[in-house]
């Protein structure tokens, strides 16, 4: 029942936002291939976020977390996005690469500038009309 539930949920959290996205897009006359980089920037930029935070948390097999044989406690940071290990003397060793931060701050900033660029757009179409 729970897989049932979240494959019918899957669709509405990622459809809704996106077409809504969309619909205000067109109605604010941005160009359509402004459109598509915001919604893809986006999604990645949110999914490697979730993916970077959650990387140390024992979720399905705990064997296959990075804290598992080293006795430490999983911790999750949300912004910016990172999982650490607590180990026993106290100290926090994160388990995610600095290729993997790079990707996430690249979507993000790629997100960012393709926001501001379609404001640039939209007033350049505003002050020829």
């Amino acid at each position: 029942m729970t897989a049932l539930i979240s494959l019918l949920a899957a669709p509405a959290v990622i459809g809704i936002p996106t077409a809504l996205v969309w619909l205000l897009g067109r109605r604010a006359k941005v160009p359509s291939w402004i459109l598509i980089v915001f919604l893809l920037a986006g999604w990645l930029t949110v999914l490697v976020g979730w993916a970077l935070s959650q990387r140390a948390q024992p979720s399905l097999f705990p064997e296959t977390s990075p804290c598992y044989g080293t006795r430490g406690t999983p911790v999750s940071q949300y912004f910016p996005p990172d999982s650490f290990c607590r180990h026993v003397d106290g100290e926090l060793r994160t388990v995610n690469g600095a290729n993997s931060k790079l990707l996430f701050w690249s979507a993000a900033n790629t997100t960012l500038a393709v926001m501001i660029a379609a404001a640039f757009v939209q007033r350049h179409q505003r002050s020829r009309s």
